[in-house]
């Protein structure tokens, strides 16, 4: 990532943020159980954050004929103290310290930003259409991004997630793991690439300023899945009209410097 790892603290935030709100609707998407600080030996202060992901039309035909319904809800458990979390998922869980048996079947998976996903899933997560190779910040003296620019920007940092699967359905099981790792790497290239290609929206906002969206934002995913017939117009975190649908919603208006 062409970013510094303060950087990607605040662009993760934004980005998460931001992807929920574009992925949820009157039935699915994300809902949030909980919001409440934590701490612990291990981990320090942060945030613990249990949420539900409601996928069935994100998912493949196949899967949805034969998986039942309860396994595309995945619950999710996330415990945020950056730079290090910890994420428990129903059927995805990120993990550390692998045994010798874990390192051996273990697939690594480089990815970089700069190249564009082309499968179904990095459509289904919405995928993120920048051409990096010709973007440039209008804010701050980041990109293009040329062949090579892991070597040549600066800042620059890598993101490392590890990811387990265990689909304990007979007969499909390990086509459903496929499955979800292709969906999980799609997840991960694409939120990345977002990262980035949002640096102008996020670039130069606080911690408190993120957690200030979060909170509004949250409400109106859980609403916007409980009771979209309900929902109303809602404003543009600086206080404007969203332009072409980009930015952070929130019923409560927010000043960015």
């Amino acid at each position: 990532m062409p970013l510094s790892l303060e950087e990607y603290g605040i662009a993760q935030m934004y980005m998460v943020t931001k992807m929920q709100q574009k992925n949820t609707t009157g039935t699915e998407g994300v809902e949030l159980l909980e919001s409440r600080p934590f701490e612990d030996d291990v981990y320090g202060k942060g945030r613990y954050t249990p949420k539900v992901y409601r996928l069935q039309s994100k998912v493949p035909a196949w899967l949805r004929k034969f998986a039942p319904p309860h396994a595309l809800d995945v619950q999710e458990e996330a415990w945020s103290a950056y730079p290090r979390c910890k994420s428990v998922l129903k059927l995805i869980n990120q993990v550390h310290g692998l045994s010798k048996e874990q390192l051996a079947a273990r697939q690594v998976e480089y990815i970089d930003i700069d190249i564009p996903g082309k499968d179904c899933w990095s459509y289904v997560v919405g995928n993120c259409s920048i051409d990096f190779s010709k973007f440039k910040s209008a804010r701050i003296d980041r990109g293009p991004l040329p062949k090579g620019w892991q070597d040549r920007c600066d800042p620059v940092m890598t993101a490392y997630k590890l990811v387990t699967i265990d689909a304990p359905y007979w007969g499909f099981g390990r086509r459903l793991e496929q499955a979800l790792l292709a969906g999980e790497r799609a997840l991960f290239l694409e939120s990345h690439r977002h990262c980035f290609g949002w640096i102008d929206e996020w670039y130069g906002m606080t911690v408190q300023q993120i957690d200030e969206l979060l909170q509004p934002n949250d409400s109106t995913l859980n609403e916007r899945i409980v009771k979209p017939a309900l929902m109303m117009s809602i404003e543009y975190f600086s206080g404007e009209s969203p332009p072409d649908g980009e930015g952070i919603y929130s019923k409560k208006s927010q000043s960015v410097s």
